[in-house]
């Protein structure tokens, strides 16, 4: 007998506040942009790809090659899509070793 698996797609499953923050936050700790560009265009597909890029400024098509693996999105894109995604980013001191 076969199993049948489905692809998992994490925009299923950002439904609050709370949970988009956590998973953007965990991305950035990562340090690593391709992880933190794919946690971006979740959020961007479970708020809606469409109203996000009009909200960021940013053209539909525009807005999907900025968050694809591999693409070098300026810090001005990456502040745009932020905000229209309803977060912001924030500083704090690393702890002392």
């Amino acid at each position: 007998m076969k199993a049948e698996t489905t692809l998992f797609d994490a925009a299923e499953y950002l439904d609050s506040e709370k949970v988009i923050t956590e998973y953007i936050k965990a991305a950035i700790e990562e340090n690593d942009t391709d992880t933190l560009l794919s946690a971006l265009a979740d959020v961007a597909k479970a708020r809606g790809m469409a109203q996000v890029a009009e909200a960021s400024g940013l053209g539909r098509e525009s807005l999907y090659k900025a968050l694809r693996p591999g693409a070098k999105p300026g810090f001005a894109t990456i502040s745009k899509v932020i905000k229209s995604l309803g977060v912001k980013l924030t500083v704090e001191p690393l702890p002392r070793a």
